[in-house]
């Protein structure tokens, strides 16, 4: 049965904000003194501290939501996975694939590693972009004059990496709408391109540049290809606060960096191809409900983040029981308008960051034949 959104959101947020508050501010005292001195040892830190907050999402999929996530991947890849840097690429299909992306990263070891090119404003997003700043997200201007800068800065800063990383790249630049969808194919049928129908066309400057940059210390690309089911809501963070279930299918095919052209021109097409390859498998999939020739592999449900969530209740729960008391926060009317405007506040930023991941509040698609040069590349 659905839970009433609020319910779960209050305690939730507020489970969610303070110990990221707290994660956010253990990743400020790392920054500040251990970066300077050792940027191995505060990435290795980091990747700690930052999984303490974010396999709080991960149980909300796993264990509050019960999100069915199957991945179908070959054996061999399946057991590199987390063993080595990958580019990731993806369809960007729903309003959680970045939560797909992160359960999948931990099931493989490398939650706290797993990076992404995202748009600016994300990092603005109270506790989780926060979080994202600090463990060496991308963040973009849409401005391909200063993102190619930032991009190639970021590629560098990577070449030493000390872990295992995924850096992960939605190509199409924004999620998938029908309203979008319209957009790319009257672009693509007025530029002779094969018509999409359940994607996007992929924006390949930053795909071009990311292997072009990091092909000498990244072996592979995980070519990623998500799918919902068509007869059930596609998953949303507010279904998934509410605890409403639902089922998400992913394929991952490896490929190795070497394989690629070496030209841009080359790079792009690549990339090109391979999102019409997973338009003809989605295409597939919508009309038979055949998916993938992958092996469909067992991810189970570790209980590390459901250990993560109950030791962070606990010890916050433990901190409300002494202070409020020792406050005397509830005996005044000043201490109750206090603790009522503290909880209207956690919704408040609770509903930030809900909205901030609906599809329609994604990055509109502007692309048409007379004005190509407003393509622009914007991660979200």
């Amino acid at each position: 049965m659905a839970i009433p959104a609020v319910l779960a959101i209050v305690p939730i947020g507020v489970l969610f904000i303070l110990s990221g508050l707290i994660v956010n501010l253990m990743q400020v005292v790392s920054f500040i003194l251990l970066r300077p001195i050792s940027k191995k040892l505060y990435r290795n830190i980091n990747k700690v501290v930052a999984e303490l907050l974010w396999l709080e999402p991960i149980w909300l999929i796993d264990w509050w939501a019960g999100i069915k996530v199957e991945l179908y991947v070959d054996s061999d890849t399946f057991q590199l996975m987390g063993k080595e840097h990958a580019l990731v690429i993806c369809n960007h299909r729903s309003d959680i694939d970045w939560l797909v992306g992160w359960l999948i990263a931990q099931r493989s070891g490398c939650l706290g590693s797993a990076l992404a090119i995202m748009k600016k404003e994300v990092k603005f997003l109270p506790v989780i972009g926060w979080s994202m700043w600090f463990s060496e997200y991308f963040f973009l201007e849409r401005r391909w004059t200063k993102d190619e800068i930032t991009l190639k800065s970021g590629f560098q800063q990577l070449e030493d990496f000390p872990m295992p990383f995924w850096l992960a790249l939605f190509v199409e630049g924004t999620r998938f709408t029908q309203a979008k969808l319209m957009v790319a194919q009257e672009f693509a049928a007025s530029r002779g391109l094969p018509i999409p129908r359940n994607v996007l066309l992929p924006r390949t400057k930053g795909f071009v540049s990311s292997v072009s940059q990091m092909r000498s210390f990244v072996p592979a690309i995980y070519d990623c290809t998500v799918a919902v089911p068509n007869n059930q809501p596609p998953p949303t963070l507010l279904r998934i606060f509410r605890g409403q279930s639902s089922v998400v299918k992913l394929q991952i095919r490896r490929h190795s960096m070497q394989e690629l052209p070496e030209t841009a021109d080359g790079i792009g097409q690549w990339c090109k191809d391979v999102f019409v390859t997973k338009d003809a498998l989605l295409e597939k999939y919508f009309a038979k409900g055949t998916f993938s020739d992958q092996k469909l592999q067992n991810i189970g449900r570790p209980m590390k983040s459901l250990i993560v969530v109950l030791l962070w209740s606990c010890l916050l729960g433990y901190g409300i029981f002494k202070f409020v008391p020792w406050s005397s926060l509830l005996s005044s009317w000043k201490g109750i308008a206090f603790s009522a405007t503290f909880l209207v506040l956690i919704v408040i930023v609770m509903q930030i960051l809900i909205h901030s991941s609906e599809s329609e509040r994604s990055t509109p698609l502007n692309i048409t034949p007379q004005d190509q040069t407003k393509e622009r590349l914007v991660q979200k």
